[in-house]
């Protein structure tokens, strides 16, 4: 009786209101409801409950965030983490003061002969411990429009392992012009894979070398480095 009155009311545009009541047990599946149909705003406050949610009914694909996920990341390693080699090195940090806005910290590599520095890194447990890439962000006091070639090179030293060993092969960046004015930011395009020497794994001092390669670039002024975007790849979400 109940289900022909509503029926009625429906077609005679009476009270159109569907009571729980009048709805048979099961009649409402999940899979019957659209994804969109039903809305924060079509749900009354103290609607829905922890208690009335299923743990199954609630997964990665139907929320609206995204957890972490292993894949490509990023490390950004400034001048001021960095240090000149004692053979070769280039310049020691410098600061710079503008006319407007940043204060610059550089390293200044020489444009005459092939300049060294070196910083390290302990990368997370989640790093796949494989090859690594870069990107150098650097500037020039010139207007010179010349361009200028970075490499880096790695090797990974384990607990109780010596600190005296050598690094592996270098790998340089495709050459960056110079904008021609002066104190213009720079920024390389990503190198090739950098593979690191000595077998690198989890917990281990990763010590890299970079250096202004003069044979292979044009710029006729001290090339100031800002820093190097360091870029990993991870295989696990986290450090766990």
């Amino acid at each position: 009786m109940g289900n022909a009155r509503n029926l009625a009311n429906l077609l005679t545009g009476g009270d159109t209101t569907i009571a729980t009541g009048d709805v048979a047990a099961g009649a409402i599946t999940t899979a019957k409801i659209a994804d969109d149909a039903v809305t924060a705003a079509k749900l009354a406050s103290s609607a829905v409950v922890t208690a009335s949610i299923v743990d199954s009914n609630v997964t990665n694909a139907k929320l609206s965030f995204t957890a972490k996920e292993a894949g490509k990341e990023s490390i950004w390693v400034p001048a001021s983490a960095m240090y000149p080699n004692s053979t070769s090195g280039c310049a020691a940090l410098a600061q710079t003061e503008l006319g407007n806005g940043p204060e610059l910290k550089t390293l200044d590599f020489d444009k005459d002969s092939d300049e060294f520095a070196q910083f390290a890194v302990a990368f997370p447990k989640s790093w796949n411990e494989s090859t690594v890439t870069f990107q150098a962000f650097f500037t020039a006091a010139s207007t010179n429009t010349g361009d200028v070639v970075w490499t880096l090179a790695g090797t990974a030293l384990a607990d109780n392992g010596s600190l005296n060993t050598a690094f592996g092969t270098a790998v340089a960046t495709t050459g960056k012009a110079h904008s021609g004015t002066s104190n213009d930011l720079d920024v390389s395009a990503e190198s090739g894979a950098v593979t690191i020497a000595g077998s690198p794994s989890t917990d281990e001092y990763v010590f890299f070398e970079i250096k202004r390669d003069v044979s292979e670039d044009s710029l006729t002024a001290d090339a100031k480095l800002l820093g190097i975007k360091l870029l990993f790849t991870t295989d696990a979400k986290n450090d766990s």
